[in-house]
């Protein structure tokens, strides 16, 4: 196999449509830990939400046997995620997936390389710290940071241990959007004077979840650590 770890984000954009954020802040150190052809990449799962459910199991399933990778692990603070989380992708994998109860556990046992980030917007950029700072690259869910102190404190830790980030970030790598900008700087709409935008979501299945709600106890979740 020719493909390195080095090239699991550059994978995940086939997969996942995302923004590389980190190939100028690749160092020497990034070489050095290229795995060998017959190394298995050790994924793990930081936070099952439905995101991760929907979009990332689908598209790992997709391409995980040519660039031989493998989920071993489930991180998540509620119960109910994590045991859920473990269960489908070792119904998937066929092989053990551990479910641990929060981020310290997982990389405490030193049992990943990679992992999914997907948990709640402002969580983003901190967990990237945690998963760079524990030897792991990430695809990280949008939006990547609520502040911009959380953002640069993020780049200052990928850019420390040459780890690689990459932002699901669909309409920045999307060939629709790529395409209409190329329309735009062409000329063709002639000269613009104004552009108005609306977008409007109601959602009920997905902002507003009274059923999901009665199944989250306290004891059941590490509500002072969320």
């Amino acid at each position: 196999m020719k493909k390195s770890r080095r090239n699991f984000i550059r994978q995940a954009t086939v997969a996942g449509a995302g923004i590389l954020v980190s190939n100028s802040v690749l160092s020497a150190k990034s070489y050095n830990r290229i795995l060998g052809s017959n190394d298995r990449v050790r994924v793990g799962v930081v936070g099952f939400s439905d995101r991760h459910r929907s979009s990332h199991m689908p598209c790992f399933m997709n391409h995980y046997k040519e660039l031989n990778f493998e989920v071993v692990g489930v991180s998540d603070i509620w119960k109910l995620r994590r045991e859920q989380g473990a269960a489908m992708w070792k119904q998937k994998m066929g092989n053990d997936v551990k479910a641990y109860r929060n981020n310290e556990e997982m990389y405490g046992s030193k049992s990943v390389d990679a992992v999914f980030i997907g948990t709640a917007d402002f969580q983003h950029a901190l967990h990237t710290i945690e998963a760079v700072k524990a030897g792991c690259d990430a695809y990280v869910e949008k939006p990547f940071a609520e502040t911009m102190e959380d953002n640069k404190a993020a780049l200052k830790a990928v850019k420390e241990t040459g780890k690689i980030v990459q932002i699901g970030s669909q309409r920045r790598s999307g060939t629709n959007y790529h395409a209409a900008n190329d329309f735009i700087k062409s000329g063709q709409f002639g000269p613009i004077t104004m552009v108005e935008l609306t977008w409007n979501v109601n959602q009920p299945g997905r902002w507003r979840r009274p059923d999901l709600l009665k199944q989250l106890k306290e004891e059941d979740t590490d509500w002072k650590r969320f």
